[in-house]
């Protein structure tokens, strides 16, 4: 039976182990030990080291860097832990795998995050913990508990703490995230505008016109992901022309692919406020533009929250205690 003391045990696939790291420091347990290699065959071999008999685990992967092979890793690990007897496995995710493919938008398309949410669920997983879904309603893929957490706390607490916020307007880039930045500009009770586009191709911007004033004001772009930095780097451009004198981005997952880097440096934008849902250590190398907030302290009260049969709720909308820049 596993001591009250030590009654979580804490796993991390390869993608993103140094938030892992931060997580386990900031509940003061050790990150639990797995061996995880490929051998030359390119399968994906797991050993859990240390016994999971009737412990409460959890396990980290995120979607990055070769996200097929971390989504393999995850399931081989529920899988792992679920047959070693352990009470309860929890799937932590900050960044969901697939979460943009959540719909069938043409003919023969598939509806790839519910497949996933299915492999989880037959690898063996009790619960899952993630970060600001593409689409909230990926919850209903799961026939098991969803906690989806958001950034937005730390998005209003770092704006709070270095921007003006009186002299503020909150800018959604496309209708579709209108929702998440009026919540933010009503929490911080400034004005909201948003750009309406209409799109060439998948990750194409060809056009973007600003509904709202911006004029002799500090812009905040805010978005869940940021890809190739296409719509943030032409909506940066838009904005100053129509007169605000600052623009800053923030996205929750800076997956920034392909030519983003140089759109990012190029845009005119003062900054780009992405979290560490992803790694982003050489991405910050290449561009001093890119400031990471830290989530982990999120992320680990959720964890104790869940272990300890608490509410997670109020971190929807609260930071539960100092949040710090990566």
């Amino acid at each position: 039976m596993a001591s009250a003391a030590y009654a979580i045990k804490l796993f991390a696939g390869t993608s993103h182990p140094e938030l892992a790291q931060l997580i386990a420091k900031r509940l003061r347990i050790p990150l639990a030990r797995a061996n995880i290699h490929q051998p030359p065959s390119g399968e994906t071999k797991v050993t859990i080291v240390e016994s999971v008999r009737d412990y409460d685990v959890y396990i980290l992967n995120t979607c990055a860097g070769e996200v097929n092979t971390a989504l393999m890793e995850l399931c081989i690990m529920i899988h792992a832990c679920k047959i070693a007897s352990a009470r309860r496995i929890t799937a932590i995710i900050p960044h969901f795998f697939y979460a943009r493919q959540d719909k069938k938008d043409k003919s023969r398309a598939p509806i790839t995050a519910k497949l996933v949410a299915n492999m989880l669920r037959e690898a063996g997983c009790d619960h899952v913990i993630t970060m600001d879904l593409h689409a909230s309603q990926i919850q209903g893929f799961f026939d098991v508990p969803v906690d989806n957490l958001y950034a937005e706390p730390s998005t209003v607490q770092y704006i709070r703490d270095h921007l003006d916020v009186q002299n503020c307007v909150i800018v959604s880039p496309d209708a579709g995230g209108a929702k998440r930045a009026t919540s933010i500009a009503d929490r911080l009770n400034v004005d909201f505008a948003l750009f309406h586009k209409e799109r060439k191709k998948a990750n194409e911007v060809s056009r973007m016109v600003l509904v709202g004033s911006v004029s002799g004001k500090i812009a905040i772009l805010v978005d869940d992901m940021a890809d190739t930095c296409g719509t943030l780097g032409q909506a940066a451009r838009n904005l100053l022309e129509a007169g605000a004198t600052k623009v800053y981005a923030f996205v929750t997952h800076g997956i920034l692919s392909g030519p983003a880097i140089k759109v990012i440096n190029e845009s005119g934008m003062e900054k780009l406020v992405v979290t560490n849902t992803i790694p982003m250590a050489d991405k910050v190398e290449q561009s001093d533009k890119i400031e990471v907030i830290d989530v982990s302290h999120v992320l680990a009260e959720t964890i104790r929250r869940s272990h300890f049969g608490e509410s997670v709720s109020y971190l929807f909308h609260e930071v539960p205690y100092s949040n710090g820049i990566a």
